[in-house]
């Protein structure tokens, strides 16, 4: 396979870890959405997520002061409003009312649920210590939810440069290690 050198300011483009999530926060009373695609799952038990966000974003420094947020997923349906969100600072808008989103108040957490995502993941930082350096934020998901249609949710994923991926078809293959592969290895075998 012939291959050409790629800009490294263009190689998070290749990586993109997952769907694009809709971070919502509530500080001083006032609740902003932002989209984000810089996040990771770190532990399965209990659920920790992993995320950057940008110190120059208003999400920024209303996680880092409430200490929660709920990371909401929209499906593909969304990506306009979700290209609007990111493109419009929640200093000077009130995104829920300007995009016509419905805040759904949340279980443990503040910060609301965006009712027209699929799913929400309520969350608190349980680590802050690569806040300062990396704006890097560790947080434990203390509430899921989703929704209860069998209709198949299609994702949006940020290749970067405004360019978007629908994640398409599903396909399972069976793995000693998941539940749809039959029994999970050994504790300590794993690998």
């Amino acid at each position: 396979m012939k291959k050409k050198t790629l800009p490294l300011t263009e190689a998070y483009r290749l990586i993109e870890p997952g769907p694009v999530v809709l971070v919502s926060t509530l500080h001083d009373g006032r609740a902003n959405i932002m989209p984000m695609t810089w996040h990771l799952v770190m532990e399965f038990g209990p659920p920790l997520i992993g995320c950057v966000l940008s110190a120059k974003n208003h999400s920024f420094s209303g996680l880092k002061a409430s200490g929660e947020c709920v990371l909401n997923i929209p499906t593909a349906e969304l990506a306009e409003t979700v290209v609007r969100c990111g493109n419009t600072s929640g200093s000077s808008v009130d995104k829920f009312k300007t995009f016509g989103l419905t805040p759904v108040s949340a279980t443990c957490v503040k910060a609301p649920l965006i009712g027209e995502c699929y799913a929400s993941l309520e969350c608190k930082v349980k680590d802050c210590r690569l806040i300062s350096e990396y704006n890097f934020f560790i947080l434990e998901v203390v509430h899921a939810w989703i929704a209860v249609s069998k209709k198949p949710r299609r994702t949006l994923h940020h290749l970067g440069e405004g360019e978007f991926m629908v994640a398409g078809r599903r396909r399972s293959l069976p793995s000693a290690k998941t539940s749809i592969g039959g029994p999970r290895c050994p504790p300590g075998t794993e690998g």
